[in-house]
């Protein structure tokens, strides 16, 4: 393993980092107290990553077994207990904990605590996940009612492959 090519090839550097308080509202509420805010988005790195904080309620929730094709997916537990599909079994997960799931990986996470929780979440590259998530959140709040066949294609337009 080696470093890619420079793709930066000034001699200063630049200005052009960015900073995100920890009190900035999240970009996405969500049904029973949970939110997404969206850390670092794929537009805003260049297509290189996404990072998301996934803040969940008490409610019992999250993402079934699944896999993606074109994108990697890691989690870090902030809070809380989530439970991490890695493929063979759902793991009680807590602060600190990690998981990273190749393309092609059988992965999901659920809250079934009774008590919140949150994670962050890495997507590389920096796949618009986006609208995947927006979609998701209509979906629940029942604004969308999509057919099967339309949600099979939101699905599958978003690289999520429910097994």
């Amino acid at each position: 393993m080696s470093y890619p090519e420079p793709s930066y090839l000034g001699s200063g550097g630049e200005v052009t980092a960015r900073f995100r308080p920890v009190d900035t509202p999240p970009e996405l509420p969500r049904p029973g107290g949970g939110a997404a805010s969206y850390l670092a988005t794929g537009a805003t790195t260049g297509g290189r990553f996404g990072l998301y904080r996934w803040d969940m309620g008490p409610e019992p929730g999250g993402a079934n077994a699944h896999f993606h094709r074109t994108i990697s997916e890691s989690f870090f537990v902030l809070s809380g207990t989530v439970r991490l599909f890695d493929g063979t079994d759902w793991v009680d997960s807590r602060p600190g904990d990690f998981a990273y799931v190749p393309e092609g990986g059988l992965h999901g996470f659920r809250n079934e605590s009774g008590e919140p929780a949150s994670l962050l979440i890495l997507f590389t590259p920096g796949a618009p996940r986006e609208a995947y998530f927006e979609g998701l959140v209509e979906l629940a709040e029942g604004r969308w009612q999509p057919g099967r066949e339309e949600l099979q294609a939101f699905f599958e337009e978003h690289d999520n492959f429910y097994v």
